[in-house]
């Protein structure tokens, strides 16, 4: 068999027409999941974005699916789509998983007992991690005693109420191995398949596929010719485009900070040495004033010791004087 087209999930538009199908999203839940639905009621939310530039308008989508699982349990699985990174991803899904806390939805009865529902949080990554190239990371709770090392075997509600597992898929590492169901059914996510082009659609052989998801590939194939399908893709790309946009201005306008903030920060290092500089003279100059301060009193002392010297000599040129000495000869006797 040659290639068969299909809309490329990667986009929300083509993801939620995938789910919209509920036998199809009970199969792919259940298969990530690795658990049996027994009953899925879907949950996407759309919230609206304008973007102004390009005069359209987006609604990125938030899926959330209540299932029920053949234990009597209810649990909640929230599903986020990234094709791009971006510095917001985080604070975004932290602020959509805070809400999915504190909604008074989730949340199911059991013999008139209110329960809060478990959570599983679902992330299809369109850009890699730092320090893995696993196609697909779970992320498992476990129940340790105080030594760490002995597993307490049964779950509280407690526990399970405030506490979430996780399913990381990296999009970009997918087409290095597909070695059970589950990255088989994510191979439908391989972008290394894009048709070249047109991003929208991915061409796959269907016959790599098991036979079960067959039906996942041929709902993807019916979304090409969706024409709203379509569409809300071609809005994605202008809106990732817009996005992107935003991100470099970001980045230049903070590097173009960065090097303002340097450069002020070396002219006030330049300042600070001056101002160094300045103050060490200011200090020489005051010590100077005060060595001649110093000196000028100590010539104000001796002057005024002459003076008294004289005044004493005089005094006694007169007494001697009045004595009967010519003034000449009392002042050859008292000065040599």
């Amino acid at each position: 068999m040659g290639l068969t087209r299909i809309a490329n999930p990667i986009y929300d538009g083509a993801f939620k027409y995938l789910l919209d199908d509920n036998r199809v999203a009970r199969l792919f839940l259940s298969t990530m999941i690795g658990e049996e639905i027994v009953e899925l009621t879907f949950r996407p939310t759309e919230h609206r974005t304008d973007v102004e530039q390009r005069n359209v308008t987006v609604f990125r989508i938030d899926f959330s699916a209540r299932i029920a699982l053949p234990n009597g349990g209810e649990k909640l699985v929230i599903i986020e789509i990234q094709k791009a990174k971006f510095a917001s991803d985080i604070m975004r899904f932290r602020k959509y998983l805070g809400r999915q806390y504190l909604s008074k939805e989730n949340s199911y009865t059991v013999h008139g007992e209110l329960r809060a529902m478990p959570i599983l949080s679902i992330y299809l990554l369109g850009h890699s991690l730092e320090h893995t190239e696993s196609p697909v990371i779970r992320v498992v709770r476990q129940y340790l005693d105080a030594t760490g090392r002995e597993q307490i075997a049964h779950q509280e509600d407690f526990i399970e109420s405030l506490t979430h597992d996780s399913i990381i898929v990296q999009i970009p590492h997918l087409k290095q191995r597909r070695q059970n169901d589950l990255e088989s059914l994510l191979g439908i996510f391989d972008q290394s398949q894009k048709d070249p082009s047109d991003a929208h659609t991915l061409s796959i052989r269907e016959e790599d596929y098991p036979e079960k998801f067959h039906g996942v590939i041929r709902r993807l194939i019916k979304a090409i010719s969706e024409p709203d399908v379509r569409e809300t893709m071609e809005v994605e790309d202008d809106y990732l485009e817009d996005l992107e946009d935003m991100e470099r201005l970001v980045a230049e306008t903070n590097a173009a900070l960065a090097e303002k903030s340097a450069a002020i920060a070396e002219k006030d290092a330049a300042l600070a040495k001056k101002d160094a500089a300045l103050s060490e003279k200011d200090a020489a100059l005051t010590e100077k004033d005060a060595a001649l301060t110093e000196k000028d009193a100590a010539l104000t002392e001796k002057d005024a010791a002459l003076t008294e010297k004289d005044a004493v000599i005089e005094k006694a040129i007169s007494m001697l004087v009045a004595g009967g000495l010519s003034e000449k000869d009392a002042r050859v006797k008292l000065l040599g």
